[in-house]
């Protein structure tokens, strides 16, 4: 599947932090900003995979998953 999602990228002394503002909690850090972005890349992946998991939890036995294409 493909998102997009928005990074904020700032400086803070020699490093670069990024976050986004579409996930909360979602942030990176790196020496440059490329690193920082694919830091933030991989956080936003783990938190909408821990989501995706905990919304699946619980639900009743019988329920039809379907596919949504989004964009």
């Amino acid at each position: 599947m493909h998102n997009e999602f928005t990074a904020i990228v700032e400086r803070d002394d020699e490093w670069f932090v990024a976050y986004c503002p579409e996930v909360p909690g979602a942030n990176g850090q790196g020496e440059n900003k490329a690193a920082a972005i694919k830091n933030l890349s991989e956080a936003i992946d783990l938190i909408l995979e821990d989501r995706r998991e905990d919304a699946f939890r619980g639900l009743p036995a019988g329920v039809e998953r379907e596919l949504v294409a989004v964009g």
